[in-house]
């Protein structure tokens, strides 16, 4: 094989394996957008958010986003154990880029910054953490507090 194709091949397959996985794995775990009310300084989601039907089962979904007009970037809702959830802006706080959501972490498509769903940083730039907000739950719904 001659030099200059060589190039272009691993520069191709550089570009497209990422690509590729992140198409794949977007496809097994879909992005779903929870319908939201808001009461006072709450944002009132229905625990049903994180059920989804298919093949005639119920399949619960780890995460939800939340968004409302007036929110610039969304809060992903993140539900970690024994029926607590954690609620996370999804704002890098390196650059301010909006993070992906996938494989139990958040990720900054912008300069490569990781957050655990609770918004630790695992890995740099940034250094500062995600802004949380505090969550309240019932029965039925999961209040996220805007303080």
């Amino acid at each position: 094989m001659e030099r200059r194709k060589f190039i272009k091949t691993c520069c191709i397959t550089a570009v497209g394996l990422p690509i590729l996985a992140s198409t794949l794995h977007s496809c097994a775990s879909a992005i779903h957008y929870a319908t939201v009310t808001r009461k006072a300084n709450r944002l009132v989601v229905k625990k049903t958010a994180f059920i989804t039907i298919k093949n005639n089962k119920e399949i619960f979904r780890d995460f939800v986003l939340v968004k409302t007009e007036d929110m610039s970037f969304p809060i992903c809702l993140y539900k970690t154990k024994n029926d607590t959830y954690v609620a996370s802006l999804l704002k890098c706080t390196h650059r301010g880029c909006e993070l992906n959501v996938g494989g139990g972490i958040y990720t900054c498509p912008c300069h490569g910054s990781e957050f655990t769903v609770e918004g630790n940083v695992l890995e740099g730039p940034a250094e500062k953490k995600l802004k949380t907000f505090e969550t309240i739950i019932d029965d039925e719904n999961i209040y996220i507090i805007q303080a």
